[in-house]
């Protein structure tokens, strides 16, 4: 199953290191961040899910729930994550999903059959309240992924859900957003009183208008 933005995220239930969960009933209302592993007791994967352990606060902050997963089964999680809070300095709260079957990594196509036959890709999922896909990331197996990239992501998506607005390169929380095109002159001043300024006809700056 080929899985693309705009498609409702498939739902399931798995064991994980926090017990069955059914996934639309742990998102609940929540923006989720769902990311896979190739494999447990792997160098670049301990780091990633320490990372994203350190930073659970900004993911609360923002209404985002992460779950991680690997094609190994519960047992090897519950060990390896021991290694994870050690590593990273912190605990692990949240979810790992066990798929020994791989039934998962099918249903959201993690498996590359070109990158690795067995292994899932590193996948992230960003899905929305609705249950919508928002962005897909996909890295190989070799390189680890930038989570901070993927709050500002988070922040972007988010944003540009509430507003007519787009984040031009290299965006970041605070900064100016670009007005969609779409919207006349006269409709932005009325939406976004802090003023714009018109670099193009189709390219104008407004203060970020959550700020």
């Amino acid at each position: 199953m080929s899985l693309r933005l705009g498609d409702t995220a498939p739902n399931f239930k798995a064991q994980t290191t926090q017990g069955e969960i059914d996934f639309y009933e742990y998102l609940g209302n929540s923006w989720g961040v769902f990311f896979s592993h190739p494999a447990d007791f792997t160098p670049i994967c301990t780091t990633e899910l320490g990372r994203t352990a350190q930073l659970a606060d900004e993911f609360a902050k923002r209404n985002a729930k992460i779950i991680a997963i690997s094609v190994d089964p519960l047992d090897s999680h519950q060990k390896w994550v021991q290694d994870i809070n050690e590593v990273g300095q912190t605990q692990v709260n949240y979810p790992i999903i066990a798929d020994p079957d791989r039934k998962i990594a099918t249903l959201y196509d993690m498996i590359h059959p070109n990158a690795s036959e067995t292994h899932t890709v590193r996948n992230v999922f960003i899905i929305d309240p609705d249950k919508k896909i928002r962005l897909i990331l996909v890295y190989p197996p070799s390189i680890g992924r930038n989570f901070y990239e993927i709050l500002r992501a988070l922040d972007a998506l988010q944003l540009t859900t509430q507003y007519p607005v787009s984040t031009p390169v290299d965006w970041k929380e605070g900064e100016d957003v670009v007005i969609a095109p779409s919207l006349p002159d006269e409709e932005a001043r009325k939406r976004f009183p802090k003023g714009f300024r018109v670099v193009k006809p189709y390219l104008r700056f407004t203060p970020q208008p959550n700020k």
